[in-house]
């Protein structure tokens, strides 16, 4: 009944589709080429990117969105047991669209009672718009405005650059936008949320909540992932180790999936944006579907980890003053670097070189694991990672010409400096007192002058008798 209220409203002529931004990517060659216009793929293990395809370029995410919507709701919601009442006039506006299409239901009915958990469940696996804007409103503080500025608020904390929200259903819209980049760190992120990847990954779900009045065979009331590649009826596009996450479909917009598989303990992580809806002939296509496949295939086949520097490889020497021998050190890796490769670029190819020295000369003793510097090793202008460098070996001390070398070198030491300063002070201090010993000495030794003397008397003369 929705799909067909929201056929009778649509009207309107298709606009042209919004101008993406080019952007350089480094990646592995693909086997097989992507029919999808933008694209990601990502060892979760290691964190290595290992192919990426208009990494940058700004794509209609579509229900996409419904990543963030369940992130902000798990963030914000302080009880996922709590019981919501499906107020049909929340959502009915959006049955009036240009794109009836690009609407998705879950069949939830105007006074069914679901908990939230429920709603994240249907949201998830079917792109259910009663689920999403009912969400929205809810955490939103029965405001969905609110809780959209809530979505952008957490995309710019996660440094979501080239991202942007303008409704949490994921119903087009031109200012809603997003790139493969952002949208494969949004969903690395919500994989860390408790609960995200609960309702994400599982192919079917059944409500907590039977609500009988409005579906009166209650077991048949199941959602179903819109993931195909985790059903095995499905011939063409079963694969087996598939979990969720999201699908998207938009007219203007193309389809678009984000999805996790897994085989002998490597997990994989892709997002494919702007496959094609139909081909050239009209018919229906699913090239976001196929390119998934052949990414999981190509990875999982051809990708190991490997030792590209080895704990025991010499990279370089130093030359080593006062040394008893060998004048030298060489250089080894503190540690081995392995890291994911590509089985068909050989490891020779990787550039070794970029060495910093911390000096450029030692002087003995030099010890054993003594820290050198840092190699950095990198592939096609790509940094592979970065490894410190020690000694291999001890380099002992020669007493004769560390002896020497102390001799040429003492006239130039600080403790040279000082004892010749100390040695300038003391003399000048023995030369002050020598001065001033011989003015005193010479004061002393001089006659007095006559007005200091004792006066002469002359003797009285004797009367005559």
């Amino acid at each position: 009944m929705k799909k067909l209220i929201a056929a009778v409203c649509a009207a309107g002529m298709a606009l042209a589709a919004a101008v993406p931004m080019a952007a350089q990517a480094m990646s592995f060659p693909l086997k097989t080429p992507i029919q999808s216009e933008s694209a990601m793929l990502i060892n979760l293990d290691s964190d290595t990117v290992i192919h990426e395809k208009n990494a940058d370029t700004k794509q209609m995410p579509g229900p996409l969105v419904n990543i963030m919507t369940a992130v902000v709701c798990l963030e914000n919601c302080q009880d996922l047991d709590q019981e919501i009442t499906i107020h049909e006039n929340i959502f009915e506006d959006l049955y009036v669209t240009d794109y009836p299409d690009d609407l998705r239901f879950a069949e939830i009915e105007d006074g069914d009672v679901l908990k939230i958990t429920d709603l994240l469940y249907a949201m998830m696996l079917t792109s259910s718009i009663e689920a999403s804007q009912t969400i929205a409103y809810t955490i939103g503080g029965e405001s969905v405005a609110v809780f959209v500025e809530m979505m952008n608020k957490k995309a710019e904390e996660l440094g979501l650059e080239n991202t942007h929200f303008t409704n949490p259903t994921g119903m087009f819209d031109e200012d809603q936008y997003t790139t493969a980049r952002d949208m494969a760190t949004l969903t690395q992120y919500a994989l860390s949320v408790p609960m995200f990847e609960t309702v994400s990954t599982p192919f079917s779900y059944k409500p907590s909540v039977p609500n009988p009045a409005s579906h009166p065979d209650t077991d048949e009331w199941v959602w179903y992932h819109s993931n195909t590649m985790m059903d095995e009826s499905s011939e063409d596009y079963y694969y087996p180790g598939t979990r969720g996450i999201k699908t998207a479909n938009l007219e203007r917009g193309g389809r678009n999936i984000v999805t996790i598989a897994s085989r002998d303990g490597n997990n994989y992580l892709a997002v494919l944006l702007k496959s094609p809806l139909s081909d050239a002939d009209g018919n229906n296509t699913y090239y976001h579907l196929t390119d998934a496949i052949s990414m999981f295939n190509w990875a999982f086949s051809h990708f190991s980890y490997e030792v590209i520097l080895a704990d025991t490889a010499e990279v370089g020497e130093l030359p080593v003053s006062l040394a008893d021998g060998n004048d030298y050190v060489l250089a080894k890796p503190k540690e081995e670097l392995t890291v994911l490769w590509y089985d068909e670029i050989d490891i020779s190819t990787v550039n070794k070189d970029n060495i910093v020295w911390y000096k450029d000369q030692l002087q003995a003793p030099v010890k054993k694991g003594d820290l050198l510097g840092q190699v950095t090793l990198a592939y096609s202008g790509e940094e592979l990672g970065t490894v410190d460098i020690v000694a291999v070996s001890d380099v002992e001390r020669s007493f004769s010409k560390y002896n020497i070398y102390a001799v040429t070198k003492f006239p130039k030491s600080d403790w040279f400096k000082k004892a010749l300063a100390v040695s300038c002070v003391l003399c000048a201090i023995y030369i002050l007192f020598c001065i001033y010993s011989y003015i005193v000495f010479k004061s002393r030794s001089k006659p007095l002058k006559p007005i200091y003397a004792v006066p002469k008397v002359d003797k009285p003369k004797k009367k005559k008798k």
